[in-house]
């Protein structure tokens, strides 16, 4: 596979701290990409200016998000790209804060899909990578939902899904060496799948 025709699979590193337990996972997806013979990007949520939708239904009649903010990179990153992957730890059993801004801020996307009837001309796989410290009652599911929302109005398969269970102070996940080669193995099944898809 040459640099040219090389699926581009953007990760998306959404927890509020640099270098945690879910960034390193997605370090290590994002390696299996590079493996698989992808070009594997990285956006950290955390350093981008992105304010959280305030319903102004700007986008309403465009499909176009009329907040003048980082989100115009995310925008034209995201539909660059052959894939996507989301990794994330649990807050109270669902996505952080900086992370559910970046979610919200996809409704221009519903808004081209289910008012202005604009279809997905070829949808993509991705990948959904969570870390939690354990003793929620309420798991992961909390997390999922609004991730598998998202890739929904994105035209997103969600074909690789790794939940981590038990690492929470920084540094925990090398305690779970099995879980960062399944990380790994994710990323270059993203890309088989990419090759799958656009082979007539």
């Amino acid at each position: 596979m040459s640099a040219v025709d090389a699926p581009r699979v953007l990760g998306i590193a959404g927890s509020p701290r640099r270098r945690g337990n879910s960034e390193r996972l997605l370090d290590e997806c994002l390696a299996g990409v590079g493996e698989g013979g992808g070009v594997a990007e990285k956006l950290v949520v955390v350093e981008h200016d992105i304010a959280p939708c305030n319903a102004c239904g700007g986008c309403a009649m465009t499909g176009r998000c009329v907040v003048a903010d980082d989100m115009a990179e995310v925008y034209g990153r995201l539909d660059a790209s052959d894939a996507v992957i989301v990794a994330s730890p649990v807050y109270f059993a669902t996505v952080p804060a900086v992370l559910k801004a970046l979610y919200d801020r996809m409704q221009p996307y519903w808004v081209r899909r289910y008012l202005l009837g604009e279809t997905v001309a070829l949808r993509r796989p991705g990948a959904l990578l969570l870390v939690r410290g354990g003793g929620d009652p309420y798991g992961f599911s909390s997390a999922v939902a609004p991730t598998r929302s998202v890739f929904a109005v994105l035209g997103i398969d969600c074909t690789e899904e790794l939940s981590v269970e038990g690492p929470d102070a920084p540094g925990d996940i090398e305690r779970f060496p099995d879980e960062l080669v399944r990380a790994a193995r994710a990323g270059h099944a993203l890309v088989e799948a990419v090759s799958r898809r656009a082979t007539p």
